[in-house]
């Protein structure tokens, strides 16, 4: 198979979809790959390092989507993207469909076959291609909240972790899942006051067994996320509903109800975002303020730390790029039910039932 993969062009988007190594991978198994020049500038890699790997390298994306049979990238495609797409033509990458109608219906007019990272699943009921990018953004919401404390960033001017006779900063994590169970570890790490909630009870249960008594855990009520607003200084949101759009758990009233400084981080945000106050930022402007509080997201926040994003990444999707350009994507769908569930878009229809649902559509 011809495998292509275009440079990156959202906003501040610095990570790609195959790194040299997974393309001598590729090339090992007996498929071509073109690659866009520049595509790896972001996480040090350029043009020579993956004509080393056994990479063809042209001159714009144009050419990467006219050659290749199947596109693997990182981000949504954008506009220009979803137009140079073609029927039958397969793309691999986030899409995260729920809460980007306008990209849905491109990608239904493009005819393209569509399988989204966030969507695939494992024989544990995990997500094994947004674990990757969770761990990053979990680990991630944590810097940059401390950083939007700051002061000068508009935040009440508090150091996370105090000092001796300064109490640490209150920190509230909304999800207990892989994103807010690294938020947790690292706000732990800088010794944080740490609360998780959750909607599972079997999830807090692990969460007490692992942490102990360095965090508190409630389950998720109305009565219990309210209490708990009032009282954070640093609020990460990290709910995933999979393939759905993110429940709206933090209302304006509650974030009116917190103290000036305070500062939300939306890692939900790729999702439609799980504060009612949210709205997509980009790096470049990353916060905005509502009621006195800083709210911070930004929809590719791995995109920040590229090098990283990009190889923790490569290792998840390798072995399901390797199954469809091996197989097919047909064959590899039907030899792997967790790769099937990555299929979102078909012969120009939704059918992941969920996405299908939070568009107001019927799943074909």
């Amino acid at each position: 198979m011809l495998v292509g993969v275009p440079k990156e062009i959202k906003i501040q988007e610095h990570r790609v979809g195959l790194t040299p190594g997974s393309v001598r991978e590729l090339v090992h198994h007996g498929h071509r790959v073109v690659i866009e020049t520049g595509a790896g500038d972001g996480i040090g890699h350029d043009d020579a390092a993956y004509r080393a790997a056994g990479a063809s390298i042209v001159a714009n994306a144009a050419e990467v989507f006219s050659q290749a049979e199947m596109i693997v990238k990182v981000k949504e495609p954008q506009g220009p993207e979803i137009a140079l797409l073609r029927p039958g033509q397969v793309l691999f990458t986030y899409l995260h469909l729920a809460a980007d109608p306008a990209q849905a219906e491109g990608l239904m007019k493009s005819g393209a076959v569509a399988i989204a990272y966030e969507t695939v699943t494992d024989d544990r009921g995990g997500l094994p291609l947004l674990s990757p990018m969770s761990e990053v953004a979990g680990r991630m919401s944590m810097q940059v909240g401390a950083h939007c404390l700051e002061k000068e960033q508009g935040g009440a001017g508090m150091l996370l972790g105090g000092v001796p006779g300064v109490p640490a900063a209150k920190v509230l994590v909304l999800g207990g899942g892989v994103s807010g169970t690294n938020a947790a570890r690292m706000a732990m790490g800088m010794e944080a006051q740490v609360t998780i909630i959750d909607n599972s009870m079997r999830r807090l249960k692990e969460l007490d067994l692992q942490f102990g008594s360095k965090i508190q855990t409630l389950y998720a009520t109305v009565d219990n996320i309210e209490r708990e607003v009032a009282r954070a200084d640093l609020i990460i949101g990290a709910v995933l509903a999979p393939g759905a759009r993110a429940p709206k758990l933090v209302t304006r009233a509650m974030i009116e109800s917190m103290r000036p400084g305070s500062v939300v981080v939306d890692i939900s945000i790729d999702q439609g975002g799980c504060f009612e106050t949210s709205r997509p930022t980009t790096h470049d402007n990353p916060t905005f303020v509502v009621a006195g509080v800083v709210h911070y997201a930004v929809t590719n926040m791995p995109g920040a730390v590229a090098h990283t994003s990009a190889y923790a990444l490569n290792n998840a999707t390798l072995p399901f790029v390797l199954a469809l350009a091996d197989h097919g994507w047909r064959a590899a769908l039907d030899r792997d039910p967790h790769l099937r569930d990555g299929l979102n878009v078909l012969d120009g229809r939704i059918v992941h039932p969920a996405v299908a649902e939070s568009l107001g559509l019927k799943a074909a």
